[in-house]
């Protein structure tokens, strides 16, 4: 009870202060004696600090309270198919060391873990030597992860199984570690620093090489028994569709997917079909990425154009379902194919404007996330933040 109250002060200071202690015992309603012996203890483990007077109500000046955010730093790692992303904050998710590793193709277990604690170490170090107390590392990973076991399932584009990824982190750098899936990770960083703040219930839906949902209500993750709630990747949007990577047929990541689009586009570059992408990646559109693709249609080019709309419509058919189903006050996109901008947004929207009801649609706004290609990191250290400031009960 007691740590639980200690992460209910240190939240309100977070989001209020400079806030006097009477203002913290009337928010959370613990006693003013409750109240002044954790300060007390805030106070000399450097968490907050005593930075001004406030307004007097008749009496002295009350002094107020405010975050030590330098006192401590934590460490985000993007465990990525491609690459490899760390990066440390202090306690206002203020950035600093950073490193970026590119994954090489069909890694092992052991290369990719080598890699990792390699990345991990060296940031790790560099925050040590500035005698910053490290309070602890977060790892988003793609696919099926155990949040509370802090293994990584299944990592389908990996093809990587049962891996301890807390395990591996904790033996080697001797501080608590939290893993969770990449997306749902995002989802916490969005509700402290980005489009998420203020509009629970939200969702966070990103499109890449893969496609998944984090969804956020009252302020907590949505796990599921198995923590497999997000998987919008693997909802059918065509029974008869194209076989998915999962086996199952007509799946959204079938269609919406980088690979899924730029494999549409090959095929009709194959058959002979005329556009700017043949003089640029060849014939058979091997080379082709997406970067390619939207730059042909930012210059008309109509078999982009075309690709780029069909991965919005398929995608705004997705949302619309998630609209429908769950009432969001905001969904939040990222990811590469989300990078086309509005190629896929603008049929995206119309698309969701065609099929949501009318009255969810009111309350609901569709946006691009603004924490940019370090979302995935961001969201991984702030799930140490959020262990220290807001505990989730079970």
């Amino acid at each position: 009870m007691k740590s639980i109250n200690k992460s209910t002060i240190l939240n309100v200071i977070r989001l209020q202060g400079p806030v006097s202690r009477a203002e913290i015992a009337k928010v959370t309603r613990l006693t003013p004696p409750t109240v002044t012996n954790i300060v007390g203890e805030l106070l000399r483990d450097g968490w907050v600090v005593e930075c001004e007077l406030g307004e007097s109500t008749g009496g002295r000046k009350p002094i107020l309270l405010n975050i030590n955010h330098g006192a401590f730093n934590v460490v985000g790692v993007y465990a990525g198919v491609k690459t490899i992303r760390v990066l440390s904050a202090d306690l206002a998710g203020n950035t600093g060391d950073e490193q970026l590793l590119a994954v090489p193709s069909r890694p092992t277990v052991k290369t990719y873990t080598d890699l990792l604690t390699g990345a991990v170490g060296s940031v790790v170090d560099r925050i040590r030597g500035k005698g910053i107390p490290l309070l602890g590392i977060g790892v988003g990973m793609h696919g099926l992860v155990d949040p509370r076991e802090g293994v990584s399932r299944f990592a389908p584009n990996l093809a990587f199984t049962d891996l301890p990824l807390r395990s591996i982190l904790e033996e080697k750098f001797n501080v608590s570690v939290e893993v969770e899936n990449d997306v749902r990770a995002r989802a916490v960083g969005e509700s402290w620093f980005g489009h998420g703040r203020g509009a629970d219930p939200f969702i966070c839906v990103h499109v890449g090489t893969g496609v998944g949902a984090g969804m956020m209500y009252e302020g907590r993750l949505l796990h599921g028994p198995s923590f497999t709630a997000g998987e919008l990747g693997h909802t059918v949007i065509d029974p008869a569709g194209p076989v998915c990577g999962c086996g199952n047929r007509g799946c959204l990541e079938a269609f919406v997917s980088g690979p899924a689009t730029l494999e549409r586009a090959r095929r009709r570059l194959a058959a002979g079909e005329p556009s700017l992408l043949r003089s640029r990646v060849g014939a058979d559109g091997e080379q082709l990425s997406g970067p390619d693709l939207t730059a042909a249609a930012a210059e008309g080019d109509r078999l982009a154009v075309e690709e780029l709309a069909e991965t919005g419509r398929c995608l705004g058919i997705a949302l619309a379902n998630l609209i429908n189903l769950l009432n969001p006050r905001k969904i939040i996109l990222s990811g590469g194919m989300i990078a086309a901008g509005a190629f896929v947004l603008n049929p995206l929207r119309r698309t969701v404007e065609e099929r949501v009801l009318s009255t969810p649609a009111k309350e609901v706004s569709i946006v691009v996330s603004e924490l940019g290609e370090r979302a995935g990191v961001i969201g991984a250290f702030t799930l140490v933040l959020q262990k220290w400031f807001e505990p989730q009960q079970e």
